[in-house]
């Protein structure tokens, strides 16, 4: 049977899927991510692999990889938390060891290519992603294809200065004033908690408690994340918004925005501003890699 070999790797685990070219998983699994450097890196990709070419006939690999990647060339740029990855040819290292054909494509940008091909954005020429995590990434979708930008940093979104009075800034990037990262500091801050005591999901559980410190970061995070999808809006001016990461998963955070974003109307800015879920979660970037390789030129 006809198949690919699909594989999301990210800092902590490798997740990887044989699947069909309907993105239907026929086996899948994930192993920790090895720290060891590159030899027991790709040693590992080609043993999963391999375990799995006697059953099925493997048509090639599909990398969803951390990093600037450049697409054509298969080359890893930028820094991730898996270092020996960047700054090498990842297509032709797994190429020589496999003998199979190897895409590879930004891990975000997979994730908003999953969305095109079967998920929130399908049949949407004109869409944008962002992710909302440990900072703000995304990505820009035109006719299935992503807008990468002359030095690979289009959907960068979390560069964006936000220009809060009071800071250089470089300190007031999106990612730093309005991630996730960024309401957990400003909740410990305002609390006088050590760093670390609190994440993502204890805030609003706090909040859903009553918690007025809780609330007020809440609410304020979504007023900065409705400032930068205006922005982005009114000069991408998309036919659709994707909001994904964690936090997208609760309806009250896109309620959230969607209700910042109403408010940010007048009689010159009259554009109907809203945004939605993404559609697929832990399985995103395996989707968007398969949709890659299958769709590479």
């Amino acid at each position: 049977m006809k198949a690919y070999m699909v594989l999301d790797i990210g800092g902590t685990y490798i997740k990887y899927a044989v699947m069909d070219d309907k993105s239907k998983k026929l086996e899948w699994g994930k192993i920790p991510t090895p720290k060891e450097g590159l030899d027991i890196f790709l040693d590992r990709i080609t043993e999963i692999v391999h375990r799995y070419s006697n059953s099925f006939d493997i048509q090639g690999i599909a990398l969803s990889s951390p990093g600037a990647v450049d697409v054509a060339t298969g080359f890893v740029g930028g820094a991730s938390a898996i270092p020996f990855i960047h700054g090498i040819y990842m297509t032709e290292k797994l190429k020589e060891r496999t003998g199979l054909q190897v895409s590879i494509e930004n891990d975000a940008n997979c994730a908003a290519l999953a969305e095109g091909w079967l998920g929130a954005a399908k049949g949407t020429d004109f869409y944008i992603c962002i992710v909302i995590g440990t900072g703000i990434g995304g990505a820009i979708v035109i006719n299935q294809s992503i807008l990468r930008g002359a030095n690979l940093h289009g959907g960068e979104f979390g560069y964006m200065i936000m220009g809060e009075s009071g800071k250089s800034p470089l300190q007031t990037t999106w990612s730093n004033v309005a991630s996730t990262n960024s309401l957990v500091e400003e909740v410990e801050r305002k609390k006088s908690l050590a760093r670390g005591t609190l994440d993502g999901e204890e805030i609003f559980r706090l909040a859903e408690a009553g918690d007025t410190i809780a609330n007020e970061c809440i609410a304020n995070l979504f007023k900065k994340l409705a400032t930068g999808i205006y922005n982005l809006k009114y000069v991408l001016d998309p036919d659709k918004i994707l909001i994904g990461g964690g936090i997208s998963k609760r309806p009250d955070v896109i309620e959230g925005i969607n209700s910042e974003l109403a408010q940010l109307k007048n009689d010159i800015s009259t554009l109907d501003i809203t945004v939605e879920a993404c559609k697929f979660e832990n399985d995103a970037n395996l989707i968007g890699a398969l949709f890659h390789f299958l769709n590479r030129k």
